[in-house]
């Protein structure tokens, strides 16, 4: 047997000494703790039991040392407790996942149903697996660190951007962090600066009804490890260093990396859950609960994490220094982020104790951080986000844009304000930089190309009867349901793409983009697609000519906004004014008009709008026209002292609608076709600079 040794509190998890292994655990209201050794993940009995008693804890702390072990060494707890009604739900006939473990073995024999009920689950658990904790060599390759005025995300799954028919990928790097490698130089030929991955901290596959699998990831098991079926090969040990290779690559290639987290909810669901980690660690000290026991639940997934209390925060922040500090990512995006605002009882807190201590760390000042603003509660807190450094996704954009070119009534005035940094809904004044997250689409609802295609959702291959996933999609099929091969429809769908991308992207605000929208991804109308591992859920890899034609109109807009950055994202906003008077030397002005220089149409029922910013000294500098009514409309133009340049008409043939010499135009007017946008820049602007 292995020598045994009192241990340390600190660090938390399993961590090398010179003479072993230190396991820490946090457990304040256990009576015993018993560690379990394995000879391997699969290993249906422990090797050794060791029992830690009083004299191995300090404070909340249960601690010991063992001699003889060392990376690689497969671990799990036994936690017992008392079990009472209404308090802590101890279970000891279940062997318990250690939260700060960084690696995870034992997959091949893991069966969730086996951790509920009274029967013991030590053939078919899980275990923690002794690794590293080597710090990410930055000096190697360290963060692009892309201001907010310049950055442009794209979100994707790692699981399914380097999948699907066609996919150039090495077939057995498809799906791996590897394989995401080798797809890098798609993402830069594009021009974006920042991936934001779905959820790739460990989560449970089988999180889900029978004979379905949880693909999108949002069912955390552990914070810490990173998700093994993103692994090429199955060696536990290798897992970390692979998503250091593709932090590394992204770093060199100029690209930063967001990770999706789920601090919000754990996969172990409501009472009638699996104990798999936290529940028989100390349910009542990670979870809201009512005095009787039942779980609080605001994420929509059985349970609630209680992030206000502080050995909880301590694993929240403990998990984002491992992905930051020790495995290189550029920042984090909080899935139902607000949530962790709350307090006991569920009340909402103005200063939310872990967002003060993420922002209190300088290991973590550099990173970029956002988080979606409303919980399944009904917290919505957007322009008042209860942190000073997180951009919150703006879901008012979204929907405000959608509907406009939609052409819904009642929608022009909300749309200028989009366009105008949403100054509606952030007091009175445009959004500061990295506050609002622009977006059109993302992973939980339509794809662009489906938002065009689709009056209402298509979730039947969900196995829900089509009752899951939102009803309330602000979509336009444009005269067909689906497919068409009307060229009428084809070529106006086409068409409002470009507009809603184009909006997007002139728009003040961070752009975020959905994987394959730049190649008109189709999920067939599925706006759930979570548990969807298959071709509707993967990337697009066999692109039609109308699809690459959309892809060079991404490619060109996104560098169009780079090089128009102070004036399409200032770092200053610009000035409104119905009438052109400058406070400040060389401060642009916004301009309104409609079909009239200076007479802006808010009506309800228009569905025109035009803009321009405006030089002190040098005039009209840029001037955009949107027209989302059903004729074509002749707008008048304000005169440009430089000449003006037709950088964007969404009404020309693909090629000719953003393309990389623009043409020079004269007069006193411009024709819009109906649903189209016409961009125009003053020409020295955009004088050695082609798209």
């Amino acid at each position: 047997m292995r020598a045994i040794h009192l241990g340390q509190s600190w660090p938390l998890g399993a961590s090398t000494t010179a003479r072993g292994v230190n396991f820490a655990l946090a457990s304040p209201m256990a009576t015993r703790v018993e560690l379990l050794l394995f000879a391997h993940g699969d290993a249906p009995e422990p090797d050794q039991v060791v029992e830690l008693n009083h004299h191995q804890r300090s404070g909340d702390i249960w601690h010991v040392e063992v001699e003889g072990v060392g990376i690689g060494c497969c671990y799990a707890y036994r936690v017992f407790g008392p079990l009472q009604p209404g308090r802590h739900g101890f279970n000891p006939s279940k062997l318990l996942l250690d939260p700060c473990a960084r690696a995870i073995a034992g997959w091949n024999v893991y069966r969730r149903g086996d951790a509920i009920g009274a029967v013991p689950n030590t053939a078919s658990c899980l275990k923690g697996v002794v690794t590293e904790r080597d710090r990410f060599d930055f000096s190697a390759a360290p963060r692009p660190r892309h201001s907010w005025q310049r950055t442009v995300i794209y979100e994707l799954h790692v699981g399914g951007f380097s999948r699907g028919p066609g996919s150039p990928i090495t077939p057995d790097r498809q799906g791996t962090y590897l394989g995401l490698i080798e797809a890098i130089p798609h993402l830069k030929q594009l021009g974006i600066t920042t991936v934001e991955l779905l959820p790739v901290m460990a989560f449970d596959p089988h999180d889900a009804p029978p004979g379905r699998l949880n693909y999108w990831g949002y069912s955390p098991i552990s914070w810490m490890a990173p998700h093994h079926a993103y692994q090429h090969g199955d060696d536990p040990l290798q897992i970390r260093q692979q998503v250091r290779e593709l932090v590394t690559a992204c770093h060199h290639a100029g690209l930063e990396v967001l990770v999706d987290v789920v601090y919000n909810h754990t996969c172990e669901g409501n009472q009638a859950g699996p104990t798999l980690s936290w529940r028989g660690i100390d349910d009542r000290l990670y979870y809201h609960q009512n005095a009787k026991g039942d779980y609080l639940d605001v994420s929509g997934c059985g349970n609630s994490i209680a992030a206000n209390r502080p050995l909880v925060r301590r694993l929240i922040l403990e998990s984002m220094r491992c992905w930051a500090l020790e495995l290189g990512v550029d920042g984090f995006r909080f899935d139902l982020g607000i949530a962790l605002s709350r307090g006991e009882e569920l009340t909402p807190l103005d200063h939310p104790p872990l967002f003060e201590e993420i922002e209190a760390d300088p290991e973590l000042a550099d990173l970029k951080l956002v988080s979606e603003p409303w919980d399944c509660g009904g917290l919505y807190r957007l322009a008042d986000f209860p942190a000073r450094r997180l951009g919150a996704w703006n879901g008012r954009y979204r929907d405000d844009v959608r509907r406009f070119w939609k052409g819904d009534d009642k929608s022009c005035w909300t749309m200028g304000q989009r366009i105008a940094g949403s100054p509606d809904l952030f007091g009175g004044q445009p959004a500061v930089l990295g506050r609002s997250i622009t977006f059109l689409t993302a992973h939980d609802g339509f794809t662009l190309a489906d938002l065009v295609s689709y009056d209402r959702k298509h979730n039947l291959a969900n196995g829900e009867d089509n009752r899951d996933g939102d009803n309330h999609n602000n979509s336009w099929n444009h005269g067909a349901e689906g497919p068409s091969s009307d060229p009428v429809v084809e070529a106006l769908r086409n068409r409002q793409l470009r507009n809603l991308l184009t909006t997007l992207l002139i728009s003040p605000g961070v752009p975020m983009l959905l994987m394959g929208d730049e190649l008109r991804r189709s999920q067939g109308g599925n706006n759930n697609a979570w548990c969807q591992d298959n071709p509707l859920g993967w990337m697009h890899w066999q692109p039609d000519e109308e699809d690459r034609a959309l892809q060079l109109f991404v490619r060109r807009l996104i560098h169009l906004r780079h090089h128009l950055a102070d004036l399409l994202n200032p770092e200053i906003p610009h000035g409104e004014a119905k009438a052109l008077r400058f406070d400040q030397n060389g401060h642009l002005l916004r301009q309104w008009h409609g079909l009239k220089l200076g007479q802006p149409d808010w009506a309800n029922w228009s569905h025109t709008l035009a803009w321009s910013l405006n030089d002190r000294q040098r005039g009209p500098l840029l001037w955009c026209a949107m027209n989302a009514y059903h004729q074509e409309l002749c707008f008048e133009l304000p005169r440009c002292q430089e000449g003006w340049l037709q950088v964007i008409n969404t009404a020309q043939p693909a090629g000719a609608d953003l393309p990389d010499q623009p043409m020079a135009i004269s007069g006193g007017t411009a024709t819009l076709q109906s649903r189209s946008l016409m961009l125009l820049v003053a020409e020295p602007l955009m004088q050695g600079h082609q798209l």
